[in-house]
């Protein structure tokens, strides 16, 4: 197959040093979580998927680690930008993914499909990226747990119906379960299966 051209532009100008970049702040994100972290790198990937979502799947992806995109994800140039730049393979089984993609606006498959790990190795895990509207102005939500002192607000506007209580459940399963990146052009923010979150009214 023939890849089209703005498959081939967008990534990193630096890929050793922007990739090392970005993964720094993705682990300091997990650490602490619902802290807004902007990417640095100038990553253009194609639409929908935006600036902070492109430099994620570029920093951790690999030949090794099968990605799955959502339907208006599949049916873009998303799947050739990163089997060009990072060399991942694209799979429809959700529970086979390492890495799921989720567009705006896009509905969330229950994150019972994916890859939960296991209690001897729950870091064999899916790590679900969705892309929302933005990370500030939306409901408050609170966060509770590890690496947060006392509690931290975020207010993500645009999540998914049923993700608080999709959320419950994954927390449920703890130690194994999803961890989510919640993206929103060049922003994201970690929550990590070990984080509690509420509304106040839950």
């Amino acid at each position: 197959m023939t890849l089209r051209t703005e498959a081939l532009t967008g990534g990193y100008i630096d890929p050793v040093h922007d990739a090392q970049s970005t993964f720094r702040m993705l682990m300091d994100g997990m650490a602490r979580p619902g802290t807004t972290k902007t990417i640095v790198p100038p990553v253009e990937p194609p639409a929908p998927l935006g600036s902070a979502a492109g430099a994620i799947a570029l920093a951790l992806c690999d030949n090794d680690t099968p990605v799955w995109l959502s339907a208006s994800m599949a049916k873009s140039l998303i799947a050739e930008w990163i089997g060009f730049h990072t060399g991942a393979p694209v799979t429809r089984e959700k529970s086979e993914a390492r890495f799921a993609f989720f567009g705006a606006g896009s509905p969330v498959a229950s994150f019972g499909l994916f890859a939960l790990g296991s209690q001897e190795y729950p870091d064999r895990s899916t790590t679900v990226i969705i892309e929302i509207a933005g990370l500030e102005r939306g409901p408050r939500l609170t966060l509770t747990g590890p690496g947060i002192r006392e509690s931290v607000e975020i207010a993500p506007v645009g999540l998914p119906d049923m993700f608080l209580r999709q959320w419950a459940d994954n927390r449920a399963l703890f130690p194994r379960g999803i961890d989510v990146v919640l993206t929103a052009g060049r922003q994201f923010l970690c929550l990590p299966r070990t984080c509690n979150i509420s509304t106040g009214e839950i």
